[in-house]
């Protein structure tokens, strides 16, 4: 069992976590957090974000050096190092599939297949079992077989074109964005499955007598999922029929919803309704342009961005960030300063949230995490279990799946784990 026992809303689902690097392993985490077991099936290089650093925690000279990029996705599982390369490695994952929920994988479109784990096979193997498959491009078209980057599919999904400023190249989002959303939505598709499964007639575990699991195979693609995110801008251009352009920080529909630069630093101001823009003259000491007609509606706001942008900026510029900040709050209006990471985990109100939870790791000592980023009252989630060591929980995965202790020291001695 678990080295921490889990009581969340997932509790007694297991997921056999083929993926690596950041898609598959952010959703397996979220599954983890959510009370599932999630066993985390290695290289026997482990995962490649063990060596994405700097930044680094533990020590290279001691072996226990981990890029923070790892810790950031993993927490809440176990982890087996497996070589998938040799038949007896593939015996194990069988043996483990036969008594999982869900797995996850991210192989080239058709690897997990050649490895022998084609669809048929799964449904043979475990006919409950909800398989999602993340893949770069999908599973058609001339592009399938491409690897798929988080970084590419942000320029040919279309989300590079869009972010950055007017007059500068197109630019990435500072994290891995399509990578997250699809793990997200892989997530979602997941917990899907599982509901689907239980209401076809139980889990994988039914007693004899209820009618059978029914699983399925799930497909999420890093270039759909950036698609889907694209929301307006998308509907925008399905709608006009024209590519949206780079606005930097301003918004496509709504005027003024953008970063102004005060007379120390930045804020960001968002006048997302008509009764907030009636409200914002006056706060900021121009009661005239409730009046104007140039601004009256936001259509209008839109169609006179370039005459209300440069009074508003020239006006921000005379006060220092905090004394706007007070006034536009006052006056209920959506404001605040731009913050970096360390800033914004340590702000107030992000400290009242419980944004950065604290946590131990066996070898690594403190390895603080970010929180959840959902609660719920009856079932919470909850962090379990520091991300593993590589291979750390091997001897207990395979003692669950029914290897004797000889038999583990045996895979041990040939390498498979």
């Amino acid at each position: 069992m678990p080295s921490a026992e889990p009581s969340g809303p997932l509790s007694g689902i297991r997921v056999i976590d083929c993926s690596t690097v950041l898609a598959g392993p952010f959703c397996t985490m979220l599954l983890g957090d959510l009370g599932a077991d999630v066993v985390k099936v290695e290289p026997p290089e482990g995962d490649a974000t063990r060596g994405w650093g700097p930044p680094w925690v533990g020590s290279k000279a001691d072996g226990t050096r981990t890029a923070a990029y790892y810790l950031a996705v993993n927490r809440n599982k176990r982890s087996l190092r497996l070589d998938l390369g040799r038949q007896e490695g593939r015996d194990v994952l069988r043996e483990l599939l036969r008594g999982g929920d869900v797995v996850v994988e991210n192989f080239r479109v058709g690897g997990f297949a050649k490895l022998g784990f084609s669809d048929e096979a799964l449904k043979s193997l475990n006919a409950g079992l909800v398989h999602l498959a993340i893949s770069g491009f999908g599973t058609r078209g001339p592009d399938a077989d491409k690897p798929g980057y988080d970084f590419v599919i942000q320029a040919v999904g279309g989300l590079m074109s869009i972010t950055g400023e007017p007059d500068g190249r197109p630019t990435k989002v500072g994290v891995a964005i399509s990578d997250v959303v699809s793990g997200l939505f892989g997530s979602v598709a997941v917990l899907a499955g599982l509901l689907a499964r239980e209401r076809g007639g139980g889990h994988a575990g039914s007693r004899v007598g209820q009618p059978a699991p029914t699983g399925q195979r799930i497909d999420v693609s890093l270039l759909q999922s950036t698609l889907a995110v694209l929301v307006n801008q998308a509907q925008n251009a399905l709608v006009t029929g024209h590519a949206p352009v780079r606005r930097g920080n301003a918004h496509p529909s709504i005027v003024p919803y953008e970063t102004f630069r005060t007379a120390d630093g930045e804020i960001a101001l968002g006048v997302g309704s008509e009764r907030q823009w009636a409200r914002l003259g006056p706060a900021i000491g121009l009661p005239g342009l409730a009046t104007d007609a140039r601004f009256a509606s936001n259509a209008d706001r839109v169609e006179h961005r370039d005459d209300l942008i440069p009074i508003l900026a020239e006006r921000f510029a005379t006060r220092r960030s905090a004394e706007w900040i007070q006034a536009l709050d006052a006056a209920g209006i959506p404001v605040g300063p731009i913050l970096d990471v360390p800033a914004a985990f340590s702000s107030p109100q992000a400290e009242a949230l419980g944004a950065r939870v604290p946590l131990r790791h066996p070898t690594l000592g403190a390895v603080d995490q970010v929180a959840i980023p959902f609660e719920l009252s009856a079932t919470p989630a909850e962090i379990r279990l520091p991300p593993p060591t590589l291979g750390e929980h091997t001897d207990e995965i395979l003692a669950e799946a029914g290897y004797a202790p000889d038999a583990v020291a045996e895979l041990r001695r040939a390498g498979v784990v």
